[in-house]
């Protein structure tokens, strides 16, 4: 992870970056009060416009011992590298965190983003997994 907090991909990095400014523009243009589907639906149309390929509403399958036994659904996957949960509450709780983190175990990514639309000001969580944790894949 460099001094900015990023995790040292630069194809990553920058691509976290867009997906953060992306979220300030929907957040600016719209303000907190819409339910989550509307902040998905307003970032999806700005992460096209820039050109960045992405997968709503994405499947994942949590396996154990090489059976699948669950499933999550992850709200954006950005040019495979990056999981976006998007949320639209007053606050965020350490569940939230957990979850991105089941996330990325489940898909073998290394970092979300945790973007609340229900503040003022959009909040921004990035959530690195540093691959040396037990493995739910």
């Amino acid at each position: 992870m460099n001094a900015n907090g990023f995790v040292g991909d630069r194809q990553g990095d920058a691509i976290s970056k867009q997906v953060i400014g992306c979220g300030f523009e929907v957040s600016n243009v719209l303000g907190a009060g819409f339910f989550e589907q509307v902040y998905e639906n307003a970032l999806c149309q700005e992460l096209g416009r820039i050109g960045l390929v992405f997968e709503r509403q994405k499947n994942l399958h949590v396996r154990y011992k090489g059976q699948v036994v669950g499933h999550y659904i992850a709200d954006v996957v950005v040019e495979n590298k990056l999981l976006v949960e998007l949320k639209a509450l007053s606050q965020l709780t350490k569940e939230h965190h957990a979850q991105v983190m089941n996330y990325l175990r489940a898909t073998g990514l290394s970092v979300g983003l945790l973007l609340n639309f229900g503040t003022p000001r959009l909040g921004v969580r990035r959530v690195v997994w540093q691959h040396d944790d037990r493995s739910i894949i």
